[in-house]
C-alpha cells in the first residue's frame, strides 16, 4: 500500500489516531488529523498531537476535507455513519479502519479476539498461553496497544494477538487472521447499531477472508456465533459449555467445571485441568477453552496453555476482588457494561449478593437479568442515568427490594449496611459509565476507594 505524498484523514484524536497519524507521518503520507471535539477538551492527546506537528481540524468536521482525501483512517471510536464519511464514500474515497491500515503492512501471522464479552481476559491469556511457548508475542487491538505500533516492524515476531472490537471490524476489507475466535454474540451496542442482525454481521466479518489453512474458533452453543460462522471456508473448532448431541465434539473443546477436553485432529488431543485456575464462573471456563483452542492452533503446546492457565490472575475491574471489610466481600466487575455480562458475573456467587448496577444505557432492555437477579441478588442498589430503566425492570426481583442513590460512595455504604458478613457486594453495572465517569476503570477506582474508606 503506498503512502508517499497521500492525502490521508485520520478521523479521531485519541491514542488511536495519533498512532495512525505517527506511522502515516513516518512514511511521508500528506496528514490531517480532525475531531469533532474542540481542543480543550482532548488533554493531553492534542499536546502530543502538536509536538507531532499534525496538521489539525478540530471542533468539527470539515466536509470538503473528506472530499478531498485519497484515504481516510477511522478511530474505533468515530461511528463510520457520520455526514461526511457517508459523502466521502459515495464519491469513492477508501475509508478503513486503524486495524486494517495495520494488518497490511504485518508479516506475522495474526490471532484475532472477538466477542460481546471476555475479549480481553481472552486475549490476555493467549498472549500467555503463546509466550510460556516460546514463541514472540505482540498483544495489542482493541486491548490498548494499538496494532499499528507493530506494523512493519514485525520481522522478529513470531505471532500478533489482537483484541477486535465490532466498531473495528466494521473498517476492515482485507483484514485476514490464521486464527479468529468470537467468544459469544449478545446484546451490546445496540445505541450505535440498527438490530442485532447488523451488529452480529459486524462479529462474523473476522472471518471474511480466512480459508482453509487458517482457523476459527467458536462458541459451540451460540446460535447468533455458529449463524456467523456457516459458511466460513476455514477449520472450525467449536468450544462447547456441556458435551454436545451426536458428533459435534469431533474437533475443538468440551468444558466441564473440572477440565477441558481438547481434540485437534493433527494438531493436539489431551486436556486443560481447571483445578488451579484462579478465574471465576462458567464464563471464565469459555474464555480458557477458547484461548487453549486459538493458541493451540498457532503453535502452542498443551503443557505451555497448561502453564498459563494455572498463573493467569483476575484482570482489574473484571470480577476482581476490591477488599473485605468485617466479613463482607466486595468484588469490582465494572468492566460488565451489558446485560449479558452481569448474568455471567451473578452465575459466579453461590450465596446471594448485594448488587450495584447503573451508569448509562447503551440501548438494553433490563428486563432479561430479572429472574437472574431474583435467584441471586437479596438485595439492589441503582445509581446512574438508567436508572428508572433497571427500576421499570428489576424492581419487583430483590428480596430485599431496590435502594436508588445518587453517587457511588452513596452505593457502596447503604450495599454494606445491607450485607451480612460472609456475603458479597458486586459493582456489575450492565451500562457505560460516561454519566458519571470518564471510563470503566475509574468507575472501578472509585468503588475501591468508597470500600477502603468504610475500614
Amino acid at each position: 500500500m503506498e503512502l508517499n505524498g497521500r492525502r490521508v484523514i485520520v478521523v479521531g484524536l485519541a491514542r488511536s489516531g495519533l498512532a495512525v497519524a505517527q506511522f502515516l507521518k513516518d512514511r511521508n503520507a500528506r496528514v490531517t488529523v480532525t475531531d469533532q471535539a474542540a481542543g480543550q477538551c482532548l488533554g493531553a492527546f492534542l499536546t502530543e498531537a502538536r509536538q507531532m506537528d499534525l496538521h489539525l481540524e478540530l471542533g468539527g468536521h470539515r466536509q470538503e476535507t473528506f472530499a478531498a482525501a485519497d484515504l481516510i483512517v477511522v478511530s474505533p471510536g468515530v461511528p463510520h455513519t457520520i455526514a461526511p464519511l457517508e459523502h466521502a464514500r459515495k464519491l469513492g474515497i477508501p475509508i478503513i479502519g486503524e486495524i486494517e491500515l495495520a494488518s497490511r503492512f504485518v508479516r506475522a501471522p495474526i490471532v484475532a479476539v472477538g466477542g460481546t464479552n471476555g475479549k480481553t481476559t481472552t486475549t490476555e491469556l493467549l498472549g500467555r498461553m503463546l509466550a510460556a511457548a516460546g514463541l514472540r508475542v505482540f498483544m495489542g487491538g482493541n486491548i490498548g496497544n494499538p496494532l499499528i505500533q507493530i506494523a512493519g516492524r514485525d520481522a522478529e515476531l513470531d505471532v500478533i494477538v489482537a483484541e477486535v472490537s465490532s466498531f473495528q471490524l466494521d473498517t476492515c476489507d482485507r483484514f485476514h487472521p490464521h486464527v479468529a475466535v468470537l467468544l459469544n454474540i449478545t446484546p451490546d451496542h445496540l445505541d450505535r447499531y440498527a438490530s442485532m442482525g447488523d451488529y452480529a454481521a459486524s462479529k462474523g466479518r473476522m472471518f471474511a477472508n480466512q480459508g482453509p489453512e487458517d482457523f476459527a474458533v467458536c462458541h459451540g452453543g451460540d446460535l447468533l456465533v455458529q449463524a456467523q460462522c456457516r459458511d466460513i471456508k476455514s477449520r472450525r473448532l467449536n468450544f462447547y459449555p456441556q458435551p454436545p448431541p451426536g458428533s459435534g465434539s469431533d474437533q475443538g473443546a468440551v468444558i466441564t467445571p473440572e477440565q477441558i477436553a481438547i481434540h485437534i485432529p493433527g494438531v493436539a488431543q489431551g486436556r486443560i485441568d481447571l483445578s488451579r485456575t484462579a478465574l471465576l464462573g462458567p464464563h471464565n471456563r469459555e474464555n480458557i477453552a477458547a484461548a487453549g483452542l486459538a493458541a493451540l492452533a498457532a503453535g502452542a503446546g498443551l503443557a505451555a496453555v497448561q502453564q498459563a492457565v494455572d498463573q493467569f490472575q483476575t484482570l482489574a475491574h473484571r470480577l476482581e476482588p476490591a477488599g473485605t471489610v468485617k466479613g463482607v466481600h466486595f468484588v469490582d466487575d465494572s468492566k460488565a457494561t451489558n446485560v449479558d455480562a452481569v448474568i455471567r458475573a451473578l452465575e459466579c456467587f453461590e450465596r446471594p449478593v448485594v448488587l450495584i448496577m447503573g451508569g448509562r444505557n447503551k440501548g438494553y432492555d433490563f428486563a432479561p437479568l430479572f429472574n437472574h437477579v431474583r435467584a441471586r441478588a437479596k438485595k439492589l442498589i441503582v445509581i446512574g442515568e438508567a436508572r428508572r430503566e433497571i427500576l421499570a425492570a428489576l424492581e419487583m426481583a430483590p428480596l430485599e427490594g431496590v435502594e436508588t442513590v445518587n453517587d457511588m460512595d452513596q452505593a457502596v455504604q447503604r450495599a454494606y449496611a445491607a450485607a451480612k458478613p460472609g456475603d458479597t457486594v458486586l459493582l456489575s453495572p450492565a451500562c457505560a459509565s460516561f454519566d458519571m465517569f470518564a471510563n470503566y476503570a475509574e468507575r472501578g477506582k472509585v468503588f475501591r476507594r468508597s470500600v477502603e474508606a468504610l475500614a
